[in-house]
C-alpha cells in the first residue's frame, strides 16, 4: 500500500516537473485516438472513400451463382452492372394537380435548356421519365459533379432539385423503392399500415395516394407509419410533415409485435382495427443496394440472410394478421437472397393454409421489366456447406438454420404460385436489386377468433344433423376440439414464428421501446374556452369538427392547435395508454398574443388547405404581381400592392389573414395553380408566413427567375434586418421573448423596427422566442442556410411542441430504401439559446 502511494506522488511530481513531456503525452494520446478512429472507419467502411473500395466479393459471387438468381447467360451482365454507380432518380411529390404543374414547369424551364448541350463534344444525356411510373412523375438521369461545373444549364437544374427537395416538392428516391406503394392501390377511404416505415419515402407516397386528387379538405382514410427505432421515427416526422396531412400518425413499436389498435364500434365497445392495405418493407441484408451503398461489397457475408429470415417471417405474419379480409399486403426487400424473399413468403403461405394467396401483378406497372420468383433454392452456410433439406443438417447447426428456410416441394410451390413474386435485377433497367410480393387475404386465418367462430357454427350445424345416417357425433366433436386447441387468437401478436413441428425457435418477447416521453394529445371540447374567439374572427363554419382539434399540453397556454381526421381522433383517444405515438396531426393555428387583435391565434400555413373551405372571413384576393411583392419583400407597406389589394387590406382589421391568388379570375385559360398564403396585417405593412423553401417554389411557379429568387433581399441579411425586429403589435407591444431579442441585438435593429413599422409577428420554418441549437458533424451548406433562416425568420415565438425534437437541420442521404435522412433529435433537456445568440453564431460562420 505504501509503495503504491509512493509511486502515486512520484508520478504527480514527474507530471509537474516535466510539463512539456506531459503535454507531449496528451498530444500523443490524442493522435492515437485519431488514428484509432481512422482505423475504425477503414475497417467498417464508415466515412471511407468509396472509390477505394474494390467492387468485388468472392463469397457473394459464389453464393448467388450457386443459387441461380439470374440465368447463366446473363450472369456477366448482371455482375458488371452491379459494379457501376446507380443513376440519380427523383420523384415529383404532392397532390396530383400540383405535381403535374411542377412537371410542366420542369420540362419547360430546365429540361429544354439541355437540348444541343455537349461536354467535350459528347451530347449531354437529358433526364428521362421512368417508363413504368404513372404520369411521368418520376425521372432518372446521370449527373456528375464534373458535368455540373462544365454546363450552366446542368448547374441550374441541380440547384432547382436541391431547393425543391428541401421544400418537399421533389423526393430523391431510388427507382425500385417507388414500386411497393404503387402496387398497393391505395384509395382515399383506406386504412393503411406501414410496418417498417423509416426513413419515410414510401410513407410519403402512401399519404399522397390517400389524398390523390384532393386539393382542399381531408380524406376519411389514414396512414399509420411505424418503426422500431425511436430516432428514425423523428426522421419520419420530417418526411411526413412536408405533406401537411391530418390523416397520418407516426408510432414507435416492434413491427413483429405491433399492438392491436382499438376503436369503439356502434355499441361503444372496443374493436381491433383491421387494415385495408399493409406495407411490410422489412429489414434486410441490403445487397440489392450495392450500386449505391458500395461498402456492402466489403461487408457482405452469407450470415446476413440467415440471421434476418426469422425476424422477417414474424413481421410478415403479424402483417397478415392485421390485414382485413379482401385487403392487400405488399412484402418487399432490397435483397437478392431467396432466404429473405421466397422462403419467407412460402413459410407464411403454408401457415395460413389457403387464407392468403399471391396476387398476379404482371399486368400492373406496364413497362417494368421483371423476373419471376424462384421456386427452388439452397441453404448455404458461411463455410459454403450446401443443404437441400432440413433433415441433412447436423444437430449442432440447427440453431441457425430453421426448417422454413428450405423450399417447399415442387407441387406445393406450384400451388403457392411463387412465380407471381417479382424480382427486379440491376441489368434489366439500370436500377438496384429489389424483391416484391403482393398478397391478398381471402378469408380469416386459421388461428383467428373469427375462424374459430365459423368452425363452431359448422360444428353446431353438423351436430344438429348428427342423427342422420352416416354422421358421427364423436368424430365431429374431435374436429371441434382440434380446431379450438391448435390455434391462438388473432387479436394478439403471434407468440410463434410458425408450426412448432417445423423446428423453428419461439419468437423473442416484445421489447419495450425506450425513448423520449411524448407530450399528450389533448382534444378540444365542444365548449372549449379559446374556440369562440377563433370561430368568430375567421368566420368558421358551424359544421367544422371542433372536437378534432387538439393541443399537446394539459395546463398552460395552448400554443399550437392541430387538426386530425375523425379516425385519427378515435385512435388517439382509445389507445392513449397502449400506443406510443410520436406525431400526428397538422398545425392549423398558432398563438400570437398580439395586442390590438381580437383573436390570440393566427392561421398556420401548414394546415390552411385543410381548413380553408370552412373559413369565410379574413380572405383577400390578390394578383400575381401582389404574390411576387409579398414573397420578395420583407414586410411590404400597403402602397406596394395594387390598388384593389390596397383597398382590401385597409378594409380589414389587424391580425392574421389569407391571401388568395386565383389565376382563372384574370385568364380563364391560365394553367397556373391557385395559391393560398397565410399572412398578417400590421399597422402599416403586411407579411407572409411561408417558409423559405416554399417561398422559392411559389416564386418559380410565378415566373420569377432563379437569379432574382436567390438574390439577397433587403432587410433579410444575415446580420439581423427587419425580421429580427418584427414583433406583434409594434415595439411598445413586444412579448417577453421578443424583448430579449431587442435587448441583445443592439440599438441598430431596434431603430430599424421603428423606422419601417414592422409590427408583424415573425414566422418561417418554426415559430418561437427561443431556437434550440445543437452541433452536428459534417453539416452541409444547405443545413447552414436552414439555421440562418431560423435565426432571422423566427425571433419571438416559442418552438412548436411537436417540432421540439426535430429541427429543419436534417441532411438527406440516399441509404436503404430511399432518401435516408440523418437528423438532429432535439429534446427538452437540450440547452436553448435566444435568437440573438444564434444570430451571433451565424455571423461568425459567415465571417469564417
Amino acid at each position: 500500500m505504501n509503495g503504491d502511494l509512493h509511486m502515486f506522488f512520484l508520478a504527480r511530481f514527474a507530471i509537474r516537473v516535466n510539463s512539456n513531456s506531459y503535454k507531449l503525452t496528451l498530444f500523443s494520446l490524442r493522435q492515437t485516438s485519431i488514428m484509432g478512429r481512422r482505423r475504425f472507419k477503414k475497417q467498417t467502411g464508415r466515412g471511407a472513400d468509396y472509390g477505394e473500395i474494390e467492387r468485388k466479393n468472392k463469397a457473394f459471387e459464389e453464393y448467388y451463382k450457386e443459387q441461380g438468381i439470374v440465368p447463366e447467360d446473363q450472369w456477366d451482365q448482371f455482375l458488371e452492372t452491379l459494379k457501376t454507380n446507380l443513376p440519380a432518380t427523383f420523384r415529383i411529390t404532392g397532390f396530383r394537380s400540383h405535381a403535374k404543374h411542377l412537371l410542366k414547369f420542369l420540362k419547360g424551364h430546365y429540361f429544354s435548356e439541355l437540348l444541343n448541350q455537349t461536354i467535350d463534344g459528347v451530347p449531354v444525356e437529358r433526364p428521362q421519365p421512368i417508363t413504368w411510373y404513372p404520369d411521368e412523375l418520376a425521372w432518372v438521369f446521370n449527373l456528375t459533379r464534373q458535368n455540373i461545373r462544365k454546363i450552366p444549364a446542368l448547374e441550374k437544374l441541380h440547384n432547382f432539385l436541391v431547393t425543391e427537395t428541401e421544400s418537399g416538392n421533389i423526393s430523391r428516391q431510388e427507382a425500385v423503392s417507388m414500386i411497393p406503394p404503387l402496387l398497393m392501390d391505395v384509395q382515399s377511404h383506406h386504412k393503411v399500415l406501414d410496418m417498417c416505415a423509416a426513413p419515410g419515402s414510401k410513407t410519403a407516397q402512401l399519404i399522397e395516394m390517400l389524398h390523390a386528387d384532393m386539393t382542399q379538405g381531408w380524406p376519411e382514410g389514414f396512414v399509420i407509419a411505424n418503426d422500431a427505432d425511436n430516432k428514425r421515427c423523428y426522421i419520419m416526422v420530417h418526411q411526413a410533415k412536408r405533406l401537411n396531412s391530418p390523416c397520418c400518425m407516426i408510432v414507435n413499436h416492434d413491427a413483429s409485435f405491433f399492438p392491436n389498435i382499438k376503436v369503439l364500434d356502434s355499441d361503444k365497445k372496443p374493436k381491433s382495427i383491421k387494415y385495408d392495405r399493409v406495407l411490410c418493407d422489412v429489414p434486410c441484408s441490403g445487397d440489392g443496394t450495392m450500386r449505391k451503398n458500395v461498402v456492402i461489397w466489403k461487408k457482405w457475408t452469407v450470415y446476413s440472410g440467415l440471421h434476418l429470415h426469422t425476424l422477417q417471417q414474424r413481421i410478415l405474419k403479424r402483417g397478415v394478421e392485421l390485414l382485413e379480409v379482401g385487403g392487400r399486403l405488399v412484402y418487399s426487400t432490397c435483397s437478392f437472397n431467396p432466404l429473405e424473399n421466397e422462403a419467407v413468403i412460402a413459410s407464411v403461405l403454408k401457415q395460413c393454409q389457403g387464407a392468403v394467396e399471391l396476387v398476379d401483378v404482371s399486368n400492373e406497372l406496364p413497362g417494368l421489366k421483371r423476373h419471376p420468383g424462384m421456386t427452388s433454392w439452397k441453404v448455404i452456410t458461411e463455410k459454403a456447406e450446401v443443404f437441400t433439406d432440413y433433415e441433412s443438417i447436423p444437430e449442432g447447426k440447427r440453431s441457425k438454420i430453421v426448417r422454413s428456410m428450405f423450399p417447399p416441394a415442387a407441387d406445393e410451390a406450384k400451388d403457392m404460385q411463387l412465380t407471381r413474386c417479382v424480382r427486379l435485377l440491376p441489368h434489366h433497367q439500370d436500377t438496384g436489386g429489389f424483391f416484391v410480393a403482393v398478397l391478398k387475404k381471402t378469408q380469416h386465418l386459421p388461428w383467428s377468433k373469427e375462424a374459430k367462430k365459423i368452425t363452431q357454427n359448422e360444428v353446431e350445424s353438423s351436430e344438429a344433423g348428427a342423427d342422420m345416417p352416416g354422421n358421427s357425433k364423436e368424430t365431429t366433436k374431435k374436429d371441434q376440439n382440434a380446431a379450438e386447441g391448435s390455434v391462438e387468437a388473432e387479436e394478439e401478436p403471434s407468440s410463434s414464428t410458425g408450426d412448432k413441428h417445423m423446428g423453428e425457435p419461439p419468437s423473442k418477447k416484445a421489447r419495450y421501446n425506450r425513448g423520449f416521453k411524448e407530450d399528450p394529445f389533448v382534444f378540444f371540447l365542444e365548449d372549449e374556452q379559446v374556440w369562440p374567439p377563433i370561430r368568430k374572427f375567421y368566420g368558421v363554419d358551424e359544421t367544422f369538427p371542433v372536437t378534432q382539434l387538439l393541443t399537446r399540453c394539459y395546463v398552460g397556454k395552448k400554443r399550437n392547435v392541430y387538426l386530425v381526421n375523425d379516425a385519427m381522433k378515435q385512435i388517439l383517444q382509445t389507445n392513449e395508454e397502449s400506443l406510443k405515438v410520436i406525431n400526428s396531426g397538422v398545425k392549423a393555428w398558432c398563438r400570437s398574443d398580439a395586442k390590438g387583435v381580437d383573436c390570440d391565434f393566427r392561421l398556420a400555413q401548414d394546415g390552411i388547405l385543410c381548413i380553408f373551405p370552412l373559413l369565410s372571413e379574413r380572405k383577400l384576393t390578390i394578383s400575381k404581381d401582389d404574390v411576387i411583392t409579398l414573397l420578395t419583400q420583407e414586410n411590404p407597406f400597403y402602397h406596394k400592392f395594387t390598388n384593389e389589394t390596397q383597398q382590401q387590406i385597409r378594409d380589414i382589421s389587424q391580425g392574421s389573414l389569407i391571401f388568395i391568388y386565383d389565376p382563372k379570375q384574370s385568364d380563364q385559360n391560365s394553367e397556373d395553380v391557385a395559391l393560398i398564403i397565410c399572412g398578417w396585417k400590421g399597422k402599416t405593412s403586411v407579411r407572409s408566413f411561408v417558409s423559405k423553401g416554399d417561398r422559392h417554389h411559389i416564386l418559380r411557379m410565378c415566373g420569377v427567375a432563379d437569379t432574382a429568387i436567390y438574390a439577397e433581399k433587403p432587410g433579410s441579411s444575415r446580420n439581423g434586418g427587419n425580421n429580427a425586429a418584427a414583433s406583434a403589435g409594434g415595439s411598445e407591444e413586444a412579448s417577453t421573448g421578443e424583448k430579449e431579442v431587442k435587448e441583445t441585438d443592439g440599438s441598430g435593429e431596434a431603430k430599424a423596427e421603428a423606422s419601417t413599422g414592422a409590427d408583424i409577428p415573425g414566422d418561417g420554418v418554426l415559430s418561437g422566442d427561443k431556437i434550440e441549437c445543437d452541433s452536428t458533424e459534417n453539416e452541409t451548406t444547405n443545413q447552414t442556410q436552414s439555421v440562418v433562416s431560423m435565426a432571422t425568420d423566427n425571433p419571438e415565438q416559442k418552438a412548436d411542441v411537436q417540432d421540439e425534437k426535430l429541427e429543419e437541420a436534417v441532411s438527406s442521404t440516399q441509404q436503404g430504401d430511399g432518401a435516408m435522412a440523418e437528423g438532429v433529435v432535439r429534446t427538452e433537456s437540450k440547452q436553448t439559446v435566444t435568437c440573438s445568440e444564434t444570430s451571433e453564431a451565424v455571423k461568425d460562420m459567415d465571417t469564417k
